[in-house]
């Protein structure tokens, strides 16, 4: 048995390590049933313009939530503004369109990370 960030192909994350560790302590020693979702994960990737992302991609939303609205959105960050920087920053937000619930956001853009 595994769990945390040693599970293979999972997230190497200590925070999600921990949580998952406190979901199986209360399925184990409590009344607890909940299972670690880690499809609510947030992830990030540091480059020079970062890109985060947390739920579902399109392609996913599709497949497990049926019909879906995809919004996007072309920025220019308040930080880029003042020093007349050129581009542009990108965000991607997927709801499911039974219940306008959000199950999916992307962007790309400085600080995406935090």
């Amino acid at each position: 048995y595994a769990i945390g960030d040693i599970i293979k192909g999972g997230l190497e994350l200590t925070p999600v390590a921990i949580m998952a560790g406190k979901f199986l302590a209360r399925r184990l020693f409590g009344n607890g049933s909940e299972l670690m979702n880690y499809r609510t994960v947030p992830t990030t990737v540091f480059t020079p313009i970062e890109y985060g992302c947390v739920g579902y991609a399109e392609e996913d939303a599709v497949e497990a939530c049926g019909e879906v609205e995809v919004y996007h959105s072309i920025f220019k960050p308040l930080e880029w503004t003042i020093p007349h920087l050129n581009g542009n920053c990108f965000t991607k937000l997927i709801v499911r369109k039974a219940d306008n619930k959000v199950v999916g956001f992307h962007i790309l853009a400085p600080n995406a990370g935090e």
